[in-house]
């Protein structure tokens, strides 16, 4: 190969292995472009990934779920609401003797004046208990008290010479009951306040049978009954005050009549108690109340006093 032979075969040589490498570097640099985009998107892949860990770590940890709150979303069922409407009753003995006036048979009016000694040894039967039920400020409030008493007496003597002897019995009921309404102005921690409204009626029947007798025959013979029924308008204040988590002092005043029925009518309680669970307590303490009724005859002018010993179920 001569000189101009050999130039003309490097040229080519070099034409061709140059025009080669261009056409490989050409093809090279799309490919590492590539490379680059691939390991930048996998970059922004990890952070994401990484972002969104982080934001459900951060929302797990500031609200509980379990896992099926995260597959199913679906919140827990609610437990049901308790009832608003609260109620209480209370069993009570209310040891009371009786003072006043009484005028019945349209015989003029005696005076009484009984101790709660020489009521029970004439006692028949005797209920009392006292009723609320609540919902928020507003209540019903009710007080009922039975009493059946009964007395047989006999006296004798002698009418010329003759053997005399005279039998009684007189049985008196009486009923009380009490409906209010009560709004609740007054409500905290130590205590509570309720006004007062409604009406109290009262019932009172006797009956008399008494039998004569002379030297063991029947002479003579009366029986009879006299009384009355009234409803009574009272307004009045109750309320209760906690000296501690279980002591505490209740009572209610009430007044009334105001001469639509009798001329007037009160009623004074209190009481200190003792909460023993949020549902049960007991109390002890004194009530009086008194009524002045007059009509055609009919007198009934009595107060009633003495202790009171009570039961008390709150559901």
């Amino acid at each position: 190969m001569n000189g101009e032979q050999a130039v003309s075969a490097n040229n080519a040589l070099g034409l061709r292995y140059g025009r080669t490498a261009t056409e490989g570097r050409s093809c090279r640099s799309p490919r590492s472009a590539g490379n680059r985009a691939i390991r930048r998107l996998r970059e922004i892949g990890r952070a994401a990934c990484l972002g969104t860990a982080l934001v459900l770590a951060g929302q797990m940890s500031t609200a509980p779920a379990s896992a099926a709150d995260l597959v199913y979303d679906v919140p827990p069922p609610e437990a049901a609401p308790e009832s608003d409407w609260q109620f209480a009753v209370a069993i009570y003995m209310w040891a009371a003797g009786l003072d006043g006036k009484v005028g019945m048979f349209d015989r003029p009016t005696i005076n009484i004046d009984q101790s709660f000694g020489d009521i029970w040894k004439e006692l028949k039967f005797a209920g009392m208990a006292v009723g609320e039920a609540r919902k928020g400020r507003w209540a019903v409030f009710a007080d009922l008290i039975y009493i059946k008493i009964a007395t047989d007496s006999g006296l004798t003597g002698t009418v010329g010479n003759v053997p005399v002897k005279l039998d009684a019995k007189v049985k008196t009921e009486t009923f009380t009951g009490t409906l209010m309404g009560e709004y609740r102005f007054l409500e905290s921690e130590r205590g509570t306040a309720d006004l007062m409204a409604g009406a109290r009626l009262w019932s009172v029947d006797t009956k008399i049978r008494a039998k004569l007798s002379a030297d063991g025959t029947e002479v003579g013979a009366y029986s009879g009954n006299d009384g009355e029924t009234w409803v009574d308008p009272m307004i009045g204040l109750r309320g209760r005050l906690n000296l501690d988590e279980s002591w505490y002092l209740t009572g209610w005043g009430m007044i009334g009549g105001f001469g639509v029925a009798s001329d007037f009518a009160w009623d004074v309680f209190g009481s200190v108690g003792y909460q023993w669970s949020r549902s049960f307590s007991t109390t002890v303490g004194y009530r009086a109340l008194g009524v002045d009724y007059r009509d055609d005859g009919f007198v009934y002018d009595i107060v009633e006093h003495g202790p009171v010993l009570g039961a008390v179920l709150r559901f």
